[in-house]
């Protein structure tokens, strides 16, 4: 049998996928698991978007796109980035690909050069690393703790910088933590960038609309950074749609290429139907989108209300996404009634699933040991039930 590449055997199972997994494994021998480990909504994508689809289908849009998508899709892209961030692109600096997760690995792929660094503020959603080590390139984290509301300061942006750094990945909203920078903040960063321009900017924006600060400002409306700044967003998680794949790229026209170029050889176009159901998400009404926000937003402060009653537990007030990433080093080093040291937040996490039966994500998977993430992209009864579960098993802990 042939040898499995190192390249492969340099990354790591999504852990994410893999507590789901288990979570499910236990619900088919009919142990009663809440999953708090999956981050996608819980609501079925709008009636609207899914009409469109079945249009596209009976009006025959099934044969292969544009390896970038349909003009008449990139057009809606750039007029949502025109009308809700202020952000002028051609349709020729859009790519859609097969969810924000390719089109993140395509830029990546496409800047990234073996031994050329790559700075990722940590607590980080757990493929970045792994698609710089694709790329082969090296990772260099930036530690933000709960203190810092996860959020890293422009000295130590400046700190992490080197004559090697080609690439900065900056997730706001936040996947695993909810943070949001603020446009301030943002400023604070960009004024750093701006010394250096060699370092292109990976602005992940998937988490948008999934915001409750009231104002969102993306990356690329600062001029100094705006022509080496690529804006990744797509239809997923505002709308619902994690199934469809559709994800962009609004990117410096020369960066756009490569990725298409990149695209071409190895998935071509994302599934014309979800490309017709993603032109309606951005084209159509809007109203669902801020019913969602608004949900999520009710569910937030539940979850943060029964959070603080966790033994141990030290939390932020996340301001986006749907996400709870609590600091758990408390309980590390306690016993299970049973006897067993819990000596990592992977331990704990394990033991949350095994004793309470709730499903969470260790730490460790975001670069930050330590801490625990829950998404709240569920019922309120699921979130009241899991939180309840969570502080007997925790408070069991000797």
């Amino acid at each position: 049998m042939s040898e499995i590449s190192t390249r492969v055997q340099s990354l790591s199972p999504s852990a994410t996928l893999a507590m789901s997994q288990k979570s499910n494994e236990l619900k088919a021998q009919g142990v009663d698991v809440i999953n708090l480990s999956v981050g996608e909504p819980d609501f079925p994508t709008p009636e609207h978007i899914k009409e469109a689809a079945k249009r596209a289908i009976d009006e025959n849009f099934t044969f292969y796109t544009p390896v970038a998508g349909y003009m008449s899709l990139r057009k809606a892209i750039c007029r949502k980035l025109k009308d809700e961030n202020g952000l002028d692109y051609a349709p020729e600096q859009i790519v859609v690909s097969n969810g924000a997760k390719q089109s993140l690995c395509n830029t990546v792929l496409a800047l990234i050069n073996p031994g050329d660094e790559v700075i990722i503020p940590t607590p980080a959603w757990v493929s970045y690393v792994e698609m710089v080590k694709l790329a082969e390139g090296r990772n260099v984290l930036v530690p933000a703790t709960v203190e810092q509301d996860f959020k890293i300061s422009p000295e130590q942006l400046e700190a992490a910088i080197t004559d090697n750094t080609r690439l900065i990945i900056l997730c706001s909203p936040s996947n695993p933590t909810g943070s949001v920078y603020s446009k301030d903040e943002l400023r604070g960063l960009v004024d750093v960038l701006a010394k250096y321009p060699n370092i292109t900017v990976l602005a992940d924006e998937i988490y948008e609309h999934i915001n409750f600060t009231g104002e969102f400002t993306s990356l690329a409306s600062f001029p100094e950074i705006a022509d080496r700044t690529v804006v990744v967003n797509g239809v997923s998680k505002a709308y619902a749609m994690t199934g469809w794949r559709i994800g962009f790229i609004a990117a410096p026209l020369a960066i756009a290429k490569a990725c298409n170029k990149l695209q071409s050889q190895y998935t071509s176009n994302p599934s014309s139907i979800a490309q017709k159901a993603a032109e309606a998400a951005y084209d159509g009404f809007q109203e669902c989108v801020e019913e969602m926000r608004r949900a999520f937003e009710r569910r937030r402060d539940l979850v943060v209300e029964l959070a603080k009653d966790v033994p141990g537990w030290k939390i932020n007030f996340p301001q986006g996404a749907f996400y709870l990433f609590p600091e758990v080093s408390a309980v590390l080093g306690k016993s299970t009634p049973e006897g067993k040291v819990i000596a990592t937040s992977g331990d704990y996490a394990l033991y949350l699933l095994e004793k309470a039966h709730v499903a969470t994500v260790d730490g460790e998977a975001f670069c930050a040991g330590g801490y625990i993430r829950l998404s709240y992209a569920t019922s309120d009864d699921n979130i009241r039930e899991a939180l309840k579960r969570i502080k007997e098993a925790t408070a069991a802990l000797k």
